[in-house]
Parts: structure tokens; C-alpha cells; sequence
């Protein structure tokens, strides 16, 4: 799998452009203001820092993984430095999803898969007045998370605890608006993940962004992502190899990109 994974990333960054590569103002903005804006940020180094205290916690919690997985395992115990060093998203691609939240300015934003909560600190760092819901499968994760949460003093995240496939399509249900931002990033399967896509579409709006991760994990991943751009919903995407964004904007030619990241 790891021989295809490379072979996967040396393609996209033979045939992926940068933004002097596209010709939509669309996504020249946003490539220019979001995805290649690499100033650094104030709201980076505190989160950085709990980062940091995560790496050198030894202390240990029984995961329970419902999704994908790491391909190695479930249900055993780790330390939560294990965790952090090998699950949390780098800098980096946490970051992106930072400033893309605060470009668009998401009134709701949904997450699945909490992990130890950094992406979602990052989330709540970027829309302070967004109501900002995760949903993590693994309670003594989600309890690491939680503390997280209140040692970084974030007032606007709601964490839920439960398997996706329950859970997700009841926070939908109860949504009287319509979905803004939604950052997927957990059970990496074809099913699984076209199934969140479906269950998004009723609620999605010309302002919407859904957020995939690791598009390139598995073939059955490749595979959803393809069917996900070919929907006829579907008008605008961007492939960062590391990460999908989905767009349903109206009146659009569509049209499918991919940026170097």
C-alpha cells in the first residue's frame, strides 16, 4: 500500500498546478488568499504549544476505532504521545483547514473524527462566533480532546461521542439550517464516506464546502472521491492530495482542480 500511496503522490505532483496554473478567479483567490497564504498566525502558537504538551504525554487510553483505521490494529491501549505523533493532522494541513474556515466564515461547522482535538482547536480558533460540533467514535480519545478543549479555553465546540453512522445522521436531522462547512476526516472507506456525502447533500447550499481527507488513503477512497466530483450536484473541486474540497456553487461551469500543496 505504501509503494501505491507514492507512486499516487509523485503523480498528482507531476500533474497538479499551483495557482498561477488556474484560470478561474474562483480558485486563484482562493489558492492566492487561503491555500498558499503561509504567514504565520497568532492563533498557530498557542494550539502548537498543546501540540507539543500532547507529544509528551505518556499516559494511556484504550482506543476504540471504528473506521479504517491505521491499517495495523484496533482496540488496544497507546499512550496519547503515540497518538498525537501518528494520528494528529501536521501543522500544516491543519492549518489550511484554519484558514479556510475563517475565509468562508462558516456559521456551523462539522466535524467527524475529533482525535485529540487540534484540527477542531483550529476550527474554533478561526470562527470564534461559529457553533462548531465534532463527533469523535472513541470515548477515551474524545476525553483527551475535551480537556483539550478547556485548557485552550474554546466556549463554541459541542463533541459528541459515538459510531459516525448513527450519530452524524442525527445532527443533520436536527439542523434547522443548512450545512456551511463540513471537514470529514475519518472512516476511511468507499461506503462509509460516499454515504456522509449523500446524507450531506439535502442541506448543502451554494456557500457550502466539504472538506475530504486523505482522498488517496486506499483505492476504495480514490474511488469515492471520483464518484463524489462526477455527482451532478457537484460544480467545483479541489484536489490537495492530501485533502478534497467539495463546492456547489450555482451558475458554475464545472470544473475539477488540482493544486500542489
Amino acid at each position: 500500500m505504501a509503494f501505491a500511496f507514492l507512486l499516487d503522490y509523485l503523480r498528482h505532483r507531476l500533474t497538479a498546478n499551483t495557482r498561477h496554473g488556474t484560470h478561474s478567479p474562483f480558485i486563484y483567490k482562493l489558492a492566492d488568499e487561503v491555500i498558499y497564504d503561509f504567514k504565520p498566525k497568532t492563533e498557530y502558537t498557542e494550539i502548537e504549544q498543546q501540540r507539543k504538551k500532547l507529544f509528551n504525554d505518556a499516559s494511556e487510553v484504550t482506543v476504540t476505532d471504528l473506521g479504517a483505521g491505521s491499517h495495523l490494529n484496533t482496540n488496544r491501549t497507546k499512550t496519547v504521545s503515540q497518538i498525537a505523533k501518528n494520528a494528529l493532522k501536521k501543522p500544516s494541513l491543519a492549518q489550511l483547514i484554519f484558514r479556510l474556515a475563517r475565509y468562508h466564515q462558516p456559521h456551523h461547522i462539522i466535524e467527524l473524527g475529533t482525535c485529540l482535538g487540534i484540527t477542531t482547536a483550529y476550527l474554533s480558533r478561526a470562527c470564534p462566533q461559529a457553533n462548531v460540533l465534532t463527533i469523535e467514535g472513541c470515548p477515551q480519545t474524545a476525553a483527551v480532546a475535551g480537556r483539550n478543549f478547556g485548557e485552550l479555553g474554546l466556549q463554541n465546540i459541542a463533541l459528541k461521542v459515538g459510531n459516525f453512522d448513527q450519530v452524524f445522521p442525527e445532527v443533520l436531522g436536527s439542523l434547522s439550517g443548512k450545512l456551511d462547512f463540513v471537514y470529514i476526516d475519518g472512516n476511511h472507506r468507499k461506503e462509509a464516506t460516499l454515504n456522509y456525502f449523500q446524507w450531506c447533500l439535502p442541506k448543502a447550499h451554494e456557500e457550502t464546502l466539504l472538506i475530504f481527507d486523505d482522498i488517496y488513503w486506499s483505492q476504495g477512497m480514490k474511488e469515492a472521491w471520483e464518484e463524489i466530483k462526477a455527482h451532478p450536484e457537484v460544480t467545483v473541486t479541489v484536489d490537495l492530495f492530501w485533502i478534497g474540497l467539495v463546492y456547489f456553487r450555482k451558475g458554475q461551469a464545472k470544473e475539477h482542480f488540482k493544486l500542489k500543496f
